[in-house]
Order: structure tokens, then C-alpha cells, then sequence
């Protein structure tokens, strides 16, 4: 015989349920008339019947009436294989607010950033943000459909991917009218906006999007190689860049050619790059001030075909020491004729490539 309840609650606090449907299992609930819902505080029920969802319920007792009538209901159910044809089921919703759910920008996203480095930067952020169903029959129906429970690990993807998408908008908005540095300033002010401009996609489907704060919002450590991948600096911007990075890291690194190739593998942070280190480079070599750097070789500012260690040297700006330690580890390709050695111009951008 199909099962008969008389009283209708579910006790559990909810840790981290959003919906909880009873009967849990796959069974029929078999609600007779005078049938006792208890809701507790921080929850509401739908009531379904025959597949329709009939009412939401919240907090109190309620009383079910229902088209199943318990002088009738041994005999429905064996005339329908001890199914009862009057299906229900009530479905106990957490109507609680969910707190410090995290996120954070799995990729970084790229702004405009006018007249600062390469005129673009990456920013990326982290922080929290809390949601609340509004619309438990809304939630159930769009959102649940006939899950016996419904966690709030199912929906969290769902729900990051709509707030990121958001913030992508709103730094794009941003950052046409203020710097990156201004922006990292209005944290308060973008995390409104997300907010707002999220709320209609939380809304359709029964939940309201009650804060989204930005915890931290900063340029993105990219290195120069994984900006190259990306599409976003040319052949001569990435040269500038690697050369860049080998200086600094030689320059730090006491033990000569090791700090060369270090210093390349590791490339430069994008916000080394908006930074003064790169600005003053250019700089300096607008001025001629670069008087401390290893010669650059006459006959132009254009690399070569052919060079010594020398004019590798002062192309990669770096020590002639540096550069046949790079050759000696194999790391440089060069052509030994004699006791002299010679770099082709392909083999030095092999050489920052890799």
C-alpha cells in the first residue's frame, strides 16, 4: 500500500541544502485530507500535486487538503498498483541568506588602460557575495525540477560565471572613463554595479543577489611569454620585454649567465609592466641614457643577420659574459669558427622564445 503521512516537516537545519523534497526518495507521497505541514522559521514549502506545483507555505502549521480520501485510499491504491492517482510531494525550501560564498577571476580580464605601458592591462580580483531565495516555487520549478535535494554546491558555478560575466562589463565600462589605477580605487562603486546589473539574471530564477563585495582588485602577474600567447604583444614589444626581464634578474643574480636565462624564463609580471621599470627604460633609451647598459653596436638601431657576442650583447643588453654563458650551457645556438664565435639574428629570437 502506498505510503500515508500525517504529519509533513523536515527537522534539518539545512547546512547546506537549498531545497529538500519529501518524500525523499522516488515513492509517492499519499497526503490525505486533515494531513499536518509544519514549516520551520528560515523555510517555505511548495506543495505539488499531479505534477503542478499548488502553493507555498511558510513558517507555522499547516493543514493539507488534498483529493486523497483515507476511507478510499486502500482501494485506489490497489486499483493502481498500490500507487495512489492523486501524486504529491512538498518541497522544503532554505529561504535563509547564503554569506561569504567565494569568488575570483579564473583568468584575468583585460581593460584599456590609455597611455600606460602597452596602452591595455589585465586585472584580476577575488572576494565574496551572498544570495537568498526569493521565490521558492520559482527556484523549485525552473531551477530543482525533480531533484530529491538540491545542494548549494550545484548552483555556485552557475551563479560565479553570472557575476563575472557582469564585472567583465562594468570594468569595461570603467575603464573608459577612469586609469587602472583610478579603478582599483572604486572597488565599492564596481561592486555596486555588478550587483544591479545582476540582479534581472538572479531574479528569473527566484533569487536576489543580496551584496557582491571585491576584496582585492590588482593587475595581473602574467608573464611577458603568456601576454605573447595571448595575442597581445608583437614580435618587438615581446624582444623589449624579455630583454627587460634578463636585465633586471642579471643584474640581481651574482652568479652571470644563470640570471640571463632565469630572468627570461621568468618573464615580467604585467604589473612590472605598467610600472616605472619599463616606462624609465624607455625613457632612458629616448635620452641616450644608457650609458651603464652594454654597448649597442654602430650601423643602426635594426638587428643584424649575423653578430658577435658583442652586438648580442648590447641588443639583449645584457653583459658579453652573460651572453657566452648562454652559449656555453646551449641554451644560445652559435657557430664556433675559429676561437670566434657568431649568432645568427634568428638563433637570439629562438633564444627569447624559449
Amino acid at each position: 500500500m502506498a505510503r500515508i503521512f500525517d504529519v509533513i516537516e523536515y527537522p534539518n537545519e539545512m547546512a547546506d541544502e537549498l531545497v529538500h523534497r519529501f518524500p525523499d526518495d522516488s515513492s509517492i507521497g499519499d497526503y490525505r485530507i486533515g494531513s499536518q505541514l509544519i514549516v520551520r522559521e528560515a523555510q517555505a514549502a511548495v506543495f505539488f500535486r499531479d505534477g503542478n506545483a499548488l502553493d507555498v507555505f511558510h513558517a507555522g502549521r499547516h493543514t493539507i487538503t488534498t483529493a486523497n480520501v483515507p476511507v478510499l485510499i486502500n482501494f485506489i491504491g490497489k486499483a493502481f498498483n498500490d500507487r495512489t492517482p492523486f501524486p504529491a510531494e512538498v518541497y522544503f525550501v532554505s529561504m535563509k541568506e547564503w554569506a561569504n560564498k567565494k569568488w575570483g577571476t579564473p583568468q584575468p580580464i583585460i581593460v584599456r588602460n590609455p597611455g600606460v605601458g602597452l596602452g591595455v592591462a589585465l586585472l584580476q580580483g577575488f572576494g565574496t557575495y551572498s544570495f537568498q531565495i526569493s521565490d521558492p516555487q520559482m527556484f523549485v520549478t525552473k531551477i530543482v525540477g525533480t531533484q530529491g535535494t538540491f545542494h548549494t554546491s550545484d548552483i555556485e558555478d552557475r551563479l560565479r560565471t553570472m557575476l563575472l560575466s557582469k564585472l567583465q562589463d562594468i570594468l569595461g565600462e570603467t575603464g573608459a572613463k577612469h586609469s587602472v589605477l583610478e579603478m582599483i580605487g572604486l572597488t565599492e562603486e564596481i561592486g555596486a554595479g555588478v550587483r544591479a546589473k545582476a540582479q534581472d539574471d538572479f531574479a528569473a530564477m527566484g533569487i536576489t543577489l543580496k551584496t557582491f563585495y571585491i576584496g582585492n582588485l590588482k593587475p595581473s602577474d602574467k608573464s611577458a611569454q603568456e601576454l605573447r600567447d595571448m595575442g597581445m604583444l608583437d614580435m618587438a614589444t615581446y624582444t623589449q620585454l624579455q630583454a627587460a626581464d634578463a636585465m633586471r634578474d642579471a643584474a640581481n643574480n651574482q652568479s652571470g649567465g644563470a640570471g640571463l636565462t632565469a630572468g627570461i624564463g621568468a618573464g615580467m609580471g604585467i604589473g612590472n609592466l605598467m610600472g616605472s621599470a619599463l616606462q624609465g627604460g624607455m625613457q632612458n633609451n629616448a635620452q641616450g641614457g644608457a650609458a651603464a647598459q652594454a654597448p649597442r653596436p654602430s650601423g643602426g638601431g635594426s638587428m643584424p643577420d649575423v653578430m658577435t657576442p658583442s652586438e648580442a650583447a648590447g641588443f639583449l643588453k645584457v653583459s658579453e659574459e652573460d651572453v657566452m654563458a648562454a652559449i656555453t650551457d646551449g641554451s644560445l645556438k652559435a657557430k664556433k669558427l675559429g676561437n670566434a664565435y657568431r649568432i645568427s639574428k634568428e638563433a637570439v629570437e629562438d633564444f627569447l622564445k624559449s
